[in-house]
């Protein structure tokens, strides 16, 4: 669906990708081929102790929001960040068109499309 505002839930494991209009939306979820859930520090040990996110699960995350004009990225953690850092290292025309990024824990997909309806009706008034 083209629309000219997308939102994005991302975790380790799954995106929720969104596509609004004045009357209507879509949702598309996509799933990371990862199997490691969670991978543990231990000390005196060099490295943050986290997986890096699979590069083709950014990438098809980046991908099914490139006709979009505007686009809002949502998450509890540093998902969202790797796919920040991502779209800019490799989709950076797509990466121009992020305009928020904001932390969120684990909404339903009904309380994500909320949230993104009022995020973009701030920034369509600003602009």
């Amino acid at each position: 669906m083209s629309s000219n505002h997308a939102v994005i839930w991302i975790d380790h494991q799954e995106a929720h990708v969104m596509f609004l209009s004045k009357d209507a939306s879509e949702a598309e979820i996509i799933k990371s081929k990862s199997t490691h859930t969670h991978l543990h520090h231990k000390a005196n040990e060099i490295g943050s102790g986290k997986l890096a996110l699979d590069s083709k699960y950014l990438h098809a995350v980046m991908q099914a929001v490139n006709e979009s004009k505007e686009i809002l990225i949502l998450g509890p953690g540093s998902a969202k960040l790797e796919l920040i850092k991502h779209a800019h290292q490799h989709d950076a025309k797509i990466a121009e068109k992020i305009v928020g990024v904001e932390t969120v824990d684990h909404p339903s997909d009904k309380e994500i499309l909320a949230h993104a309806r009022k995020f973009f009706y701030k920034v369509d008034r600003m602009i």
